[in-house]
């Protein structure tokens, strides 16, 4: 299929000519004069790349206007911005704000067909990575046979049929998304969308932007998280960032199932399940007001709770091994020898969670190529030797230091002790061949430690 091209320029001769240019290469070429022609065919499709003039015919509205609008509606469009006078720093802002390049009038012929090819690459590349991403981690599974995530697993099952609202708590990085995916993917709606609002990475005066949409003066809409997710599934992430006063809006629409857009008049219908997650205690937000204990209540309906990955240590080896495997096929790379003994995947804190073992093991996939095993047992170690790290560390001998020697050495021996059976997988007779001990004086040791059976 012919790639689509929208040229914008106020000048007709410049127009036509890349125009020309273009039809000469089979692209499909549409056209504009100035901003409201081209909102006209922006509205219409969103093409495959835009090549735009700085300034229009329209004073208040120019080419950076554009670009804002394409950049909105598809960060992977391309846009070429083109201008014959115009100064570094506006150069230096269209790049900023998205634009793929700045070209300067006059150009060749040569210049401005390269500068086009190179953006449509540099574009289906970006789509295709992201189309690889997004498959592979629609198929991440929930990795673990820790108690807590067979519990997860099971509670998954008895909502596939369910429409009540869920709320998932975990800290950072420990898998709140994915289990909502799993949800959602489970639920009869899984054919309609699944749309997700970051509550934490809005600007305070843009959440009902982004929930309910608005209207514009022009005659555009822009349209919200809610509508977006109608018949769907909306997963709000770290709902305890919405603001107090939006909080009273979001519980309307829980009640009515209905919304205005901001500057809209007329009520907008949605059938949406809800899904909303927070790293905080939202039961201590509402005892001191800052979150609306009407709404917790609608939200908390089915509570999922998410344990850290230090928490469940017994679950890292199967988690190593499946993300040695899925991102090994993502980067089209060898999978790494990572050594899942190694001492450090267990005594490491991971404050990231299962997010940060997950950039573990794909920089040690990126960077390990024909790597030995031993060089990426190196690696691993030297980057999970970190300031978190370091701090659990210094906290451990602070502890020890405070101690009377009996007790530092029992603090030690347990926490070697544990790290060791986890390693083991729970296996005594492993355990002790490992540590050099009898296998009957571990157990007496495991007995006056008071560390009970380990999975």
């Amino acid at each position: 299929m012919h790639k689509d091209i929208l040229v914008i320029d106020d000048n007709p001769d410049i127009r036509f000519l890349i125009c020309n240019i273009l039809k000469e290469q089979n692209f499909k070429v549409r056209s504009a004069a100035n901003y409201d022609q081209a909102m006209i065919e922006i509205n219409k499709k969103l093409p495959d790349l835009a090549i735009i003039d700085i300034k229009l015919d329209k004073t208040d509205k120019d080419g950076i206007d554009l670009l804002k609008v394409i950049v909105e509606k598809n960060k992977l469009t391309p846009v070429i911005m083109i201008s014959g006078h115009a100064t570094v720093q506006i150069a230096v802002e269209a790049i900023r704000l998205g634009a793929y390049e700045f070209i300067e009038k006059p150009f060749s012929t040569e210049k401005i067909l390269n500068y086009v090819n190179r953006a449509l690459e540099n574009a289906s590349l970006k789509k295709e990575k992201d189309i690889i991403e997004n498959k592979l981690f629609h198929s991440f599974e929930l990795i673990g046979k820790s108690n807590s995530i067979l519990k997860i697993k099971k509670t998954i099952e008895k909502l596939s049929s369910s429409e009540s609202r869920i709320l998932i708590y975990g800290p950072t990085g420990s898998g709140k998304e994915l289990v909502a995916r799993k949800i959602h993917k489970n639920s009869n709606r899984s054919k309609e969308p699944f749309i997700i609002l970051n509550a934490a990475l809005l600007k305070e005066k843009t959440y009902e932007k982004e929930l309910f949409g608005q209207e514009f003066d022009d005659g555009n809409i822009s349209f919200g998280a809610l509508e977006r997710a109608n018949k769907g599934t909306l997963l709000i992430d770290e709902v305890s960032e919405i603001p107090f006063e939006t909080q009273a809006n979001v519980l309307r629409v829980l009640i009515d199932q209905k919304f205005k857009r901001l500057n809209g008049s007329k009520d907008i219908s949605v059938n949406i399940r809800l899904i909303s997650s927070t790293s905080k205690n939202l039961k201590e937000l509402v005892d001191v007001g800052k979150f609306r204990e009407d709404l917790f209540h609608r939200l908390n309906v089915v509570p999922i709770e998410l344990t850290s990955l230090s928490s469940r240590t017994e679950d890292i080896p199967l988690l190593v091994e499946y993300f040695k495997e899925k991102l090994s096929e993502i980067n089209g790379v060898q999978q790494p020898k990572i050594d899942i003994k190694n001492d450090n995947l267990y005594t490491y804190n991971w404050p990231g969670n299962v997010r940060e073992l997950r950039n573990l093991v794909e920089r040690v996939t990126i960077l390990s190529a024909n790597e030995s095993k031993e060089n990426i047992n190196k690696l691993m170690d030297d980057i999970l030797s970190s300031s978190s790290s370091i701090e659990n560390d210094k906290t451990l001998l602070e502890k020890s230091f405070a101690s009377p020697l009996k007790e530092a050495r029992e603090h030690f021996e347990k926490e070697y002790l544990i790290t060791q059976l986890k390693k083991n997988h729970g296996n005594i007779s492993r355990t002790a061949d490992f540590i050099g001990m009898e296998r009957s004086a571990l157990h007496r040791k495991l007995k006056s430690l008071g560390i009970k059976g380990i999975n």
